[in-house]
């Protein structure tokens, strides 16, 4: 019997678009390099951070009280980023590529291979608030120095507020969403 084109072998329509999926699931793989790219973020991020700590750690001596927050909040602030860049890099290698096979050690975090792009999306704004707040904090303690180089306008620090605001009112929304399409499946 004829179909839609004409006449047609219907055992290869089968075989022609189970190659193509084939294909396409494959084609997953192509986020490994993306990933390996995340690997070497992550050690820019250690040297970067042992860096950071290395120059703290000779002006400890002449360092105050101010100084000194603001050394701790610059390595959480870097700290965060490499958590985030870890949550990216398992969670988004586990969703999209393929699952990591390591056994099943104490050492295995618990939220491996149980976060889903939502939870991913949560994670990665909760980042970003944390770092854009610490930030915020940072240059706050800065306001009244002396330091020509730290000196931030009122329109600088205004725009910083309102892009923090921004990532808050940007996770609650993804919340939002996230808790309303979850209670539409119920």
């Amino acid at each position: 019997m004829p179909g839609y084109l004409g006449k047609q072998d219907m055992s290869e329509k089968p075989n022609l678009e189970t190659r193509f999926e084939q294909g396409l699931f494959a084609s997953r793989w192509l986020m490994a390099p993306m990933y390996l790219g995340l690997v070497v973020a992550l050690i820019m991020l250690l040297i970067i951070f042992l860096g950071e700590l290395f120059k703290y750690g000779t002006q400890l001596p002449t360092m105050g009280a101010d100084e000194g927050i603001l050394a701790v909040l610059t390595l959480i602030d870097l700290s965060l980023a490499a958590n985030l860049l870890l949550i990216v890099l398992f969670s988004g290698y586990e969703n999209f590529v393929s699952k990591l096979d390591i056994e099943d050690t104490k050492d295995r975090p618990d939220w491996m291979g149980k976060v889903d792009f939502s939870g991913l999306k949560m994670k990665l704004i909760a980042s970003i608030v944390a770092i854009s707040g610490i930030h915020l904090l940072k240059v706050f303690m800065e306001i009244g120095k002396v330091d020509p180089d730290k000196v931030v306008s009122s329109s600088d620090m205004y725009l910083m507020v309102v892009i923090h605001l921004t990532f808050v009112l940007s996770g609650v929304l993804l919340a939002l969403m996230d808790w309303l399409s979850a209670k539409s499946y119920r």
